[in-house]
């Protein structure tokens, strides 16, 4: 909430309740199961601020396979994603020798590289054990 304040944005109760259900999110989330989970919330108030946490990068948009959207709440920086084909499940990682490759491979691009997304398509270890189901 405060990098929305930070922006010049107000706190707005719509917006507190919007940023406690994210902090409670350990998986992946669409909008729409936050404009669900607050029906009280007009959906376009949620659309706005997930929109303006994406753009603060305080939470992180993936792309899914089937070209699907689902965001996570951002833990560290400079980090990657894994999402389970399965459940959905989000999780976030670093790999200091992926940064090392990505800097080796900015020096053979012209122009500056001002960022990149990464993530890994898996089936988490909950849906391996569950047999998908």
């Amino acid at each position: 909430m405060a990098s929305l304040e930070v922006r010049g944005y107000k706190s707005t109760i719509a917006r507190k309740a919007i940023v406690d259900l994210l902090k409670e999110k350990q998986d992946g989330f669409t909008v729409r199961e936050i404009s669900e989970e607050l029906p009280w919330v007009g959906r376009a108030t949620v659309y706005r601020t997930i929109k303006l946490f994406l753009e603060s990068g305080a939470v992180c948009r993936l792309s899914m396979m089937d070209g699907a959207h689902r965001y996570s709440v951002s833990q560290i920086d400079n980090h990657h994603h894994t999402v389970c084909i399965e459940c959905g499940a989000v999780g976030e990682f670093r790999a200091p020798r992926m940064e090392r490759m990505l800097r080796a491979i900015g020096e053979g691009i012209p122009g500056q590289l001002v960022g990149h997304r990464i993530e890994f398509y898996v089936t988490c270890d909950y849906c391996r054990a569950d047999g998908g189901k």
